[in-house]
């Protein structure tokens, strides 16, 4: 696509009622976005547009300037991206009623193809936080991107989780990526933005109507392999994201919980109707046949990358070691040691604990022991 081309993309996006549909119609006629911007009534018309749209273009076009329209999105630091773009994410595509534009704050990158959606009630219980808290991170550290939809509860729980465990999230929102609903959650989106991506189908301004949420659902469910369902009500967004992944052929999970807990009437009958009960994190891995490939990347990250990197694992252990005496026992300079050790860090091969002290972050394996020692 040519880059001119992109603008006018955006510019029918801000147009209500142009959609999926109605990109490719506009796209199979004209070839172009930037030609279909400039037809006449009569010719959208031809193109296979009803009434109604054409009158739509007809009165929002003057409305809209399409260089003011780039110079916000730039401010913003808002990317975006057609359904052709290779940035486009590939499952998303898949189904039926993908948005031909996307807008994105921060970064979206190919390992967020291995993902799942994580959703639940507003009003979640100490329960569901918890196993929320405790599947999650093991999710984050298998590298599994966990997406939701930054809302009150079992949302913001399972994006705080990720980012906490050092791994990727996606917030989707029902609302132009310039307005963070709820606001309580201003600060969690920021920290996605640092660790993943917001991403929309919406223009910058549009607010965060009700009809919106069960649209963005849909590209919840449809960017992952499946739906994790911590807990709900049987009548709530998160049956309706569950209800969406069951067409768009992706899987359905659900946590168990009390027959006497209304937050879990829900997920209960979903695993009544064959959804996969979840008692922790390997059974989605195990129904997404991702065993293999979690414990691969485990053990590629735990081996050290560099004879600095062995050196210095002989020096740590499961007690906190201050980097003085880890240059000490090494014999390293302290500017190798410490930058060294934050890229461990970053690894996850070790921890900090307190200032300058670092421990191993986990078991060292026996074959990894032999190597070293």
């Amino acid at each position: 696509m040519a880059d001119k081309d992109i603008k006018y993309w955006v510019g029918f996006s801000l147009i209500p009622g142009i959609g999926r549909v109605r990109f490719s119609q506009l796209e199979n006629y004209f070839g172009s976005m930037e030609k279909a911007w400039r037809a006449t009534p009569g010719e959208l018309k031809k193109a296979g547009l009803d009434r109604n749209t054409v009158q739509a273009i007809a009165t929002w076009q003057p409305k809209i300037s399409l260089d003011d329209e780039m110079k916000k999105l730039a401010r913003y630091g808002v990317q975006f991206f057609t359904y052709k773009d290779k940035t486009y994410p590939a499952r998303l595509k898949e189904i039926y009623d993908y948005p031909p534009l996307l807008y994105v704050r921060g970064e979206l990158l190919p390992q967020d193809e291995w993902c799942l959606a994580v959703v639940g009630t507003r009003r979640a219980t100490v329960y569901g936080r918890q196993v929320t808290e405790e599947i999650v991170a093991d999710l984050a550290q298998s590298r599994i991107t966990v997406v939701s939809g930054l809302a009150r509860g079992i949302d913001a729980v399972a994006h705080q989780a990720a980012l906490e465990t050092g791994g990727r999230s996606l917030a989707i929102f029902a609302c132009g990526l310039d307005i963070v609903y709820p606001s309580e959650n201003a600060d969690l989106a920021r920290r996605i933005m640092q660790q993943g991506a917001l991403v929309s189908e919406y223009p910058l301004g549009t607010r965060p109507r009700a009809d919106n949420f069960p649209r963005r659902n849909r590209i919840m469910s449809g960017l992952s392999m499946g739906v994790l369902v911590v807990e709900a009500d049987e009548t709530s967004g998160a049956m309706i994201t569950a209800q969406l992944a069951l067409e768009q052929n992706r899987e359905v999970f659900a946590v168990p919980g009390s027959i006497l807990s209304p937050a879990s009437r829900g997920t209960n009958h979903l695993i009544q109707e064959g959804a996969k009960l979840v008692r922790d994190y390997t059974d989605i891995l195990e129904e997404l046949n991702l065993m293999t490939i979690a414990r691969q990347m485990e053990m590629k990250e735990v081996l050290p990358a560099s004879d600095t990197e062995s050196l210095l694992l002989k020096h740590l252990g499961a007690e906190p070691t201050h980097i003085d005496e880890v240059c000490r026992s090494s014999g390293l300079p302290v500017a190798t040691v410490s930058s060294t050790l934050a890229m461990m860090e970053l690894k996850g091969l070790v921890k900090q604990m307190g200032p300058m002290s670092y421990v191993l972050a986990r078991e060292v394996r026996e074959e990894y022991r032999v190597k070293v020692d």
